[in-house]
């Protein structure tokens, strides 16, 4: 299951990480909340959407700026698109601007669950990978579909926990389960319906590599000490999957021995 020590590093196309936490960069109160907040929670990935933050724009430029100043790496993403093409072309633009083969790939199919379109997910994937992308593509729980990305040339999938921006945590625990057993050698990170630091811990406890979240923090009343508290889950949950945790029982079972004395109680005469 690989090293308990603290320096419990993971490799993404390449790319050797320290944190297990990625962060979004959008829906803060204020660009320097942002900035403390992504400092906080330890990420070295924030994810960006080019559609949202218009990088060659004044403004967008600007926030360009704050995300380079942070030093972390960038994975722009595709949100907003509802078709592959769509994905591909934003996805040749993103890397034009910010200088990055990694794109997250977004492809919604529906618009009131924002469910991604798991016909186009997969059709825009192989066109992306043949155009020389790192692709990290979001798609439902459905293992069939993971195993078809992953046959497409995808070296890390991000299924979804719950709808974005729900907060409703892991609403398949089953499926997200049977993911990981199934592909046990793919970079697997839990992306959306992360609401809680416990969401967190249940993630990776069931042994993902990561989570990749965004409104849980920027929403939340206290932003920074929100991405504090879940740099700790994930490292927490990490690091009780690498222990190995006790199987559940249906039965009690005393903690201490019912027969003989305990030695504490033994005659010291």
């Amino acid at each position: 299951m690989g090293s308990t020590t603290q320096n419990d590093g993971w490799t993404l196309y390449g790319e050797r990480l320290d944190s297990r936490l990625l962060i979004g960069s959008a829906l803060y109160p204020s660009p320097q909340v942002m900035c403390d907040a992504i400092r906080a929670s330890g990420a070295q990935i924030v994810t960006c959407a080019l559609r949202r933050q218009a990088p060659g724009e004044a403004g967008g430029q600007a926030f360009w700026e704050l995300l380079k100043g942070l030093g972390c790496a960038l994975l722009p993403n595709t949100a907003g698109c509802h078709s592959a093409r769509e994905a591909v072309t934003l996805a040749q633009m993103s890397r034009e601007l910010f200088g990055t083969n990694w794109i997250k790939l977004e492809v919604i199919g529906d618009d009131y669950n924002l469910q991604p379109d798991p016909f186009g997910t997969l059709k825009a994937a192989e066109q992306l990978i043949k155009l020389g992308f790192a692709v990290f593509p979001y798609c439902t729980d459905d293992l069939v579909l993971c195993q078809r990305l992953r046959d497409a040339g995808c070296e890390v999938l991000m299924p979804w926990g719950a709808p974005i921006g729900t907060g409703r945590g892991l609403m398949n625990p089953y499926a997200l389960q049977t993911l990981r057993e199934r592909l046990p050698d793919m970079p697997l990170i839990v992306d959306a319906g992360i609401g809680r630091p416990s969401h967190a811990v249940q993630a990776m406890e069931l042994g993902y590599d990561g989570i990749l979240l965004n409104t849980a923090v920027a929403q939340a009343s206290d932003p920074v000490l929100m991405a504090d508290a879940f740099r700790d889950a994930v490292a927490a949950g990490r690091r009780g999957y690498l222990a190995g945790a006790m199987p559940e029982r249906q039965t009690a079972q005393p903690s201490t021995p019912t027969l003989g004395v305990p030695f504490w109680h033994q005659d010291q005469g």
